[in-house]
C-alpha cells in the first residue's frame, strides 16, 4: 500500500513544524520511514520539521484488522527545491524510548 491520505489526520491543528499527525496503514514502519513516502508535492500536504507522526500498523487492512505495532516519528527534513527530482520528499526517523528507558537517537 502506497501512502493514503486518507488516514493521515492533524490531531492538533497546529501549524506544519508544530503539528501531531496520526496515520493508519498497512505499509511496515521500515517503509513509511524511507525517504520519499510523505511527499509534500505529490501528496498535497504541509509537512514540516518538527511536525511528529504515530504510524499505527495494521495487520489486515486500515481500522479492520488488527495493530501490529505504533511506531513514533518526526519530521527531520523536506526537500523544498522544486527542481530536484525528489522534490517534496519528507524525510522522517523513528524516536522514542528503548527498551532500557533511554531516549533514542534521531541519527
Amino acid at each position: 500500500m502506497a501512502f493514503d491520505g486518507d488516514y493521515l489526520l492533524n490531531e492538533t491543528g497546529m501549524p506544519p513544524g508544530y503539528a501531531k499527525y496520526v496515520y493508519h496503514t498497512t505499509d511496515e514502519q521500515v517503509t513509511v520511514e524511507a525517504a520519499g513516502y510523505f511527499n509534500n508535492k505529490d501528496d498535497n500536504l504541509q509537512l514540516a520539521k518538527g511536525d511528529r507522526i504515530t504510524v499505527f500498523t495494521w495487520t489486515t487492512a486500515v481500522l479492520t484488522g488488527s495493530v501490529s505495532k505504533i511506531g513514533e516519528f518526526v519530521v527531520t527534513n523536506v526537500i523544498a527545491n522544486d527542481a530536484a527530482a525528489s522534490a517534496g520528499n519528507v524525510n522522517v526517523a523513528e524516536y522514542g524510548v528503548s527498551s532500557a528507558g533511554a531516549l533514542s537517537s534521531l541519527a
